[in-house]
């Protein structure tokens, strides 16, 4: 398609010239709103670079959106907003080297579902698949698993739109070093349109979740994270308690839940009734920790089944989140500080704190770069001020140089960043090149990373 028509395309697309009123979006949290001059839904690599070479002969910004699951204000732009809907199909499947190459906006649920019919499966997820498989990788999106490190890490190639609206391809030996920046790239060195991943035989694993002290699981933490090929638990606040989840890889057949047990668990316990709890705790915070003391009650579960059908699980109670990575060294003390502030600060909180863990990688911006991390997520029901808890608990995060999560809440800026990322000077020299005039900037990239010179 010529470039004129790929213009024409998105017009039609946003209704720009058509009297339309100006459009907006909103994330899946509520919390950020963006009303850009326009929305484009590209189909292919070529429109997509079209949708940058007019942003940058109009003199406009551009940001791209996958599913909207970042709380930060990453996607925001007064300029075009491209959202990938449409770039979301597997292009290509490599059996013998285990690689898989796909469009940039395919989400994870459906990339799982199409591994899973072809035999194969992504050896590490998060505990949500709704976002896009770019979006994940770009905001440092982890799993669990000491020797497992976080999604980017298993990207081996990718194909990315920069600012001038040109298409670089970049593997181990065609632009290495973009290669090694933009798996984790905040959105600020481009438009990625095409992904390609190393994947795994598909795999079975046994899911067996406890309540326990959390004392106990302090105690014993090196043993349960390196004694499990994913280990990750959930602190109660206002309780002395500990959900704590293992997953392992079983050549046992599945022993899946039935429908029931599948219904029960997953959306009646851990949405509706949750999200019953929640509201009751927005309207009478008093009742809190009362209510809290009811969600280590559910006893021993455990069951088996496909790997991506263990890892991720549907959300419907919304939130906002924000987490960190310290060094695995330091969870526990850093848990047990959060415990503190939370009883001395009077807080009233109804959402558990999440801890996970990663191996090391070497992506420049990655939150598990240079050496093992855990991850200490905090969350707050939609709706309620996350100011106090967020601060105090970031506070704490600062004493161990800890990392964000690129898209999740947080107060950081470019300057108390960049000593806790030993590549740091790498990535802005990518992005410099890659992006000389600002082309993918907002005001949060402005923030975290700074503002490109000139």
């Amino acid at each position: 398609m010529s470039h004129e028509g790929v213009v024409a395309r998105a017009k039609r697309l946003t209704g720009r010239g058509s009297g339309v009123a100006a459009p907006s979006w909103t994330n899946w949290a509520g919390n950020q709103v963006a009303h850009p001059v326009a929305i484009d839904r590209p189909s292919s690599e070529d429109e997509l670079a079209g949708i940058v070479k007019q942003a940058a002969s109009d003199g406009q910004r551009v940001k791209v959106v996958g599913s909207g699951h970042s709380f930060t204000a990453v996607a925001l732009t007064d300029g075009r907003l491209v959202q990938l809907t449409d770039l979301g199909r597997v292009l290509a499947v490599d059996t013998d080297r285990y690689q898989v190459t796909v469009e940039a906006g395919i989400t994870l649920e459906r990339l799982n579902a199409e591994l899973a019919v072809r035999g194969l499966a992504m050896p590490n997820l998060g505990d949500i698949a709704y976002q896009t498989v770019s979006g994940a990788i770009s905001t440092s999106t982890h799993g669990t698993g000491a020797k497992l490190a976080g999604l980017a890490a298993q990207v081996v190639g990718l194909r990315i739109v920069t600012g001038d609206g040109s298409v670089l391809a970049c593997s181990a030996d065609e632009n290495p070093d973009v290669l090694h920046a933009a798996r984790v790239g905040v959105g600020a060195l481009g438009a990625i349109s095409t992904v390609t991943l190393q994947v795994v035989p598909a795999f079975t694993l046994h899911v067996y979740e406890e309540p326990m002290r959390l004392d106990a699981v302090l105690a014993d933490l090196d043993a349960h994270v390196d004694g499990n090929d994913h280990f990750e638990f959930f602190w109660v606040p206002h309780t002395g308690w500990a959900l704590t989840k293992a997953n392992n890889r079983t050549t046992e057949a599945p022993q899946r839940r039935s429908r029931f047990a599948e219904w029960r668990d997953d959306y009646l316990l851990e949405n509706v009734a949750f999200g019953a709890v929640c509201r009751a705790g927005r309207l009478r915070p008093s009742l809190m920790p009362r209510l809290a003391k009811a969600l280590p009650s559910s006893g021993v579960v455990e069951y088996s089944d496909d790997s991506y059908r263990v890892f991720a699980s549907p959300r419907y109670v919304h939130f906002y989140e924000m987490e960190y990575s310290v060094p695995r060294a330091a969870c526990g003390e850093a848990l047990q500080r959060i415990r503190r502030f939370v009883d001395d600060s009077g807080l009233r909180l109804n959402f558990p704190v999440e801890v996970r863990f990663t191996a090391p990688d070497d992506i420049p911006l990655s939150t598990g770069t240079a050496e093992p991390r855990a991850y200490l997520a905090v969350h707050v029901y939609q709706g309620m001020d996350y100011g106090p808890y967020f601060e105090g608990v970031e506070a704490i995060m600062d004493s161990y140089r800890g990392r964000p999560h690129w898209g999740k809440l947080h107060f950081q800026t470019a300057e108390t960043l960049a000593p806790r990322y030993p590549q740091w000077d790498a990535f802005q020299a990518v992005r410099k090149r890659l992006d000389p005039d600002g082309r993918f900037t907002n005001g949060y990239t402005d923030r975290v990373l700074g503002p490109l010179p000139g």
